[in-house]
């Protein structure tokens, strides 16, 4: 157990460093870390999707809080949005872990591989919308929540690289777009979590020490390294050339992907 809890505070560590560091959500570093973590141990194939993805959730709902409470001590949350959207994120992600759960490990991977294409280029052409319209009333608002929520649960990501462009379209300026998103990531985080284990209590073959899809041991790791190293990554990013960083990091993104779409095969 002791190395167990060792390899994935090594994989906290990491991800809390790069997500400080470039900005990035933690479940798109965790996600195919733990992928490589469960194999190595062994678990069956069929649950390992699962695993990463409700234990990804998990972590995250750990760390949001501490990020949405520091941008809103900077009065960088716009609550009335996070109001807004929270009914459609709540709805959509809680059934996007009801979806997950009917799929295969290989469906899901290809989900998620084709996701971190779409992220990787993104960040290798920095590409962002511009402003073009203003935010939808509640109903559209409702609708918008879902989507995010449907897509985050079945990536295991706190909503981020989905909430941000979405609402600098709608004319939200950066900084407030990132904080509301960090807001927002606390209930897909909640919701992803409980979905995860509501639909994994009936699953077969899970190892020991899991609730539903989520495995403590792994989560217990997470916590405990990446709160501590995300401080780190901060402090390097104002001394590192993180514009480039982060293209090198696209390219690392595009490696895994394709390994994860082989890995299918």
């Amino acid at each position: 157990m002791i190395s167990i809890l060792a390899m994935y505070s090594a994989v906290g560590a990491v991800a809390g460093i790069l997500a400080g560091l470039l900005g990035i959500g933690g479940g798109l570093v965790i996600v195919p870390m733990l992928v490589f973590c469960l194999t190595r141990q062994g678990i069956p194939d069929h649950a390992i999707m699962h695993l990463a993805l409700g234990t990804s959730m998990a972590s995250i709902m750990f760390t949001a809080v501490s990020s949405f409470y520091s941008h809103h001590r900077r009065g960088a949350v716009k609550w009335i949005v996070v109001r807004r959207i929270v009914l459609g994120i709540f709805t959509g992600t809680f059934l996007g872990t009801c979806v997950a759960a009917e799929l295969s490990t290989p469906i899901l991977k290809g989900f998620f591989v084709i996701f971190l294409y779409y992220v990787a280029t993104q960040m290798l052409t920095g590409k962002k919308p511009k402003p073009g319209r203003q935010l939808p009333e509640r109903t559209g608002m409702f609708g918008v929540g879902n989507v995010i929520g449907l897509v985050s649960s079945l990536v295991g990501i706190g909503g981020g690289t989905l909430s941000v462009p979405f609402m600098v379209w709608c004319n939200v300026p950066l900084h407030q777009a990132i904080g509301t998103s960090a807001a927002i990531g606390f209930p897909i985080a909640v919701a992803g979590t409980v979905g995860y284990i509501y639909n994994g209590l009936s699953a077969a073959n899970l190892p020991a020490n899991s609730i539903g899809y989520v495995y403590l041991p792994a989560l217990a790791g997470l916590i405990i390294t990446s709160v501590l190293t995300a401080p780190i990554g901060v402090r390097l990013a104002h001394s590192l050339p993180v514009d480039k960083l982060k293209r090198f990091f696209s390219v690392l993104l595009l490696v895994v992907a394709t390994r994860m779409l082989v890995s299918i095969f």
